[in-house]
């Protein structure tokens, strides 16, 4: 090719690529109607067990998610566990004692966090004198002979507890939860889907006995499945074949566990059922029937969407339908060593996951915003894929970021795409927006292993905001791989193990600066945004003024 033809074909490209910019450049009419919805990623937050609850280093990040991340619930297991000493004897006889309970929940209401009730697990006289037990610190899952009335007797007596103590308006604003993931059996539940629904009955009773405006709910499930393993009493491994042998199993159909047949029992027992919950992590671990060997299957991004997609239908349906929806457990994978917790990616995951789903659930609840937890005891690392956005020595990951400033976002959307979110706020009018790129080529799967996944495509951001006061001021906040992202600053640092004070403080800080710059809108009333969007980062344009 001659250089006049050369010359000629660069000019074209030129041309070309500005006409295509100017038709994806997106104006936004500020004053625009907006449309009404729910912060619902920030109701609820969890945590590992109850007993963790009673440390300093614990309720420093709870105070810190609180305010910055808006999260008014936590949730975790453990509540009747024998380390918060609930249930003792004296002399034969069964007292209950509330002191540790008391405390944790006087120092969360303190912190404007109220309790998301799990009621669970067995204290030791409720449970089978050969209970399995899980985790390092022994939880029992097995019912004993007389669970049943034992179980409602203390329910009673701590719902009862909770409303002398704390007054009836307050416990009426909470959730009473009952029992966590009791179709994984012998795990969580060392018993039958009849007795679970059983527990539950009781559980009703119990709480409805104190007050009938009380809220509980259930069955509270692990993730969704496309098999029919959890039909009966107990799983039946045998049918996880289909889903672990599957060359693609987005091409399944996913549902939810217990559900229809727990709204149908509760329709039968004429129960109350004020809320459903589930935890649709987008990890299945099928089982090879064969070797009984385990199978970790990440699906596509898309799977929490329609799995809440699902449930409402189902929940929409029901004789249940005014129920709300508590998702209260979700992260990129249900593993507390898994990598990819402490990366990049899934702060992309989160923001476009939770707006996605806006209308579709009144809470989902992540899991968990500290790394002060102990499923399978302490961890050797700092930086250990555990599931906090937290990790222990409190220095924040870029999954807080997300929370942070989904945190900032307004009530009022007025525009919306694959990419980009634009919110008002109806009390001030102020307008925020949030944009992200998580890559097309990765939208197979959620992010998880030790792949960072620090390469993709790049998006242009390139919108205006019209119809704003002149000399309106706008904070620009990013997150991306050289930004907030403390894994790899803490890697350039030589891993340190553990690190020295005053290095726990330099992490500190880089962890929570993020490239940041002030935009003032010009006398036209227009604010133009023109940026690249690497890889997994997260914009967040908030209006100062």
């Amino acid at each position: 090719m001659n250089q006049l033809k050369k010359t000629i074909l660069i000019c074209v490209i030129i041309l070309f690529s500005g006409i295509v910019n100017a038709q994806n450049k997106i104006t936004i009419d500020a004053k625009a109607n907006g449309e009404q919805f729910e912060h619902f990623w920030s109701k609820c937050v969890g945590a590992g067990r109850a007993n963790e609850g009673l440390r300093a280093g614990w309720l420093e990040q709870l105070e810190k998610v609180q305010e910055n991340c808006g999260f008014q619930y936590c949730r975790f297991h453990g509540l009747f566990h024998e380390d918060m000493f609930v249930v003792l004897e004296d002399k034969g006889q069964i007292v209950y004692n509330w002191q540790y309970i008391d405390d944790l929940f006087d120092r969360m209401l303190d912190l404007n966090v109220k309790p998301f009730v799990e009621l669970a697990f067995f204290p030791n006289q409720f449970a089978a004198e050969d209970s399995r037990t899980v985790f390092w610190w022994k939880a029992k899952v097995t019912p004993g002979e007389n669970y049943a009335q034992q179980w409602h007797d203390l329910v009673k007596a701590f719902t009862r507890h909770v409303v002398d103590r704390y007054g009836i308006d307050e416990v009426l604003t909470w959730y009473f939860e009952v029992w966590n993931e009791p179709n994984l059996y012998p795990f969580f539940w060392h018993g039958t889907k009849s007795q679970y629904f059983e527990l539950y009955k009781q559980s009703a009773l119990a709480v409805k006995s104190v007050d009938e405006g009380l809220k509980i709910g259930g069955p509270a499930t692990s993730n969704f499945v496309p098999d029919e393993r959890f039909d009966g009493e107990i799983e039946n491994r045998k049918a996880s074949e289909k889903a672990f042998s599957a060359e693609n199993i987005n091409d399944l159909e996913w549902h939810g566990v217990w559900i229809e047949s727990f709204l149908e029992f509760c329709e039968k027992e004429n129960l109350p059922v004020d809320f459903i919950t589930t935890h649709p992590y987008p990890t299945d671990y099928a089982l090879n029937p064969e070797t009984g060997r385990g199978k970790g299957l990440t699906r596509f991004v898309e799977s929490a969407q329609l799995d809440m997609q699902w449930l409402k239908n189902i929940v929409d349906k029901s004789p249940y339908a005014n129920a709300e929806i508590h998702l209260t457990e979700w992260n990129t994978s249900p593993s507390s060593r898994d990598d990819m917790h402490d990366f990049l990616p899934p702060a992309a995951y989160i923001i476009k996951t939770n707006l996605n789903c806006i209308g579709l659930t009144n809470s989902l609840s992540f899991w968990t915003f500290t790394d002060i937890f102990e499923e399978k005891g302490g961890a050797a690392s700092i930086f250990h894929g555990g599931f906090g956005m937290i990790n222990f020595q409190g220095i924040v990951k870029p999954s807080y970021h997300a929370y942070r400033m989904l945190n900032q976002l307004g009530d009022e959307k007025i525009y919306k795409d694959d990419y980009l979110f634009v919110s008002r706020n109806s009390g001030n009018g102020k307008v925020s927006a949030l944009a992200y790129n998580y890559p097309k080529e990765y939208e197979g799967s959620v992010p998880a292993g030790t792949n960072k996944r620090e390469e993709g495509t790049s998006k242009p951001l390139n919108f205006s905001l019209e119809n704003l006061k002149p000399g309106t001021q706008f904070k620009i906040e990013t997150l991306d791989k050289d930004h907030g992202n403390i894994h790899n600053y803490w890697e350039a640092m030589g891993k340190p193990e553990p690190p020295t004070r005053e290095q726990v403080k330099v992490m500190k800080d880089y962890a929570e600066s993020l490239k940041t710059e002030i935009v003032i809108v010009g006398q036209d009333g227009i604010l133009t945004i023109e940026q690249t969007l690497t890889p997994w980062s997260v914009v967040l344009i908030t209006q100062i003024n």
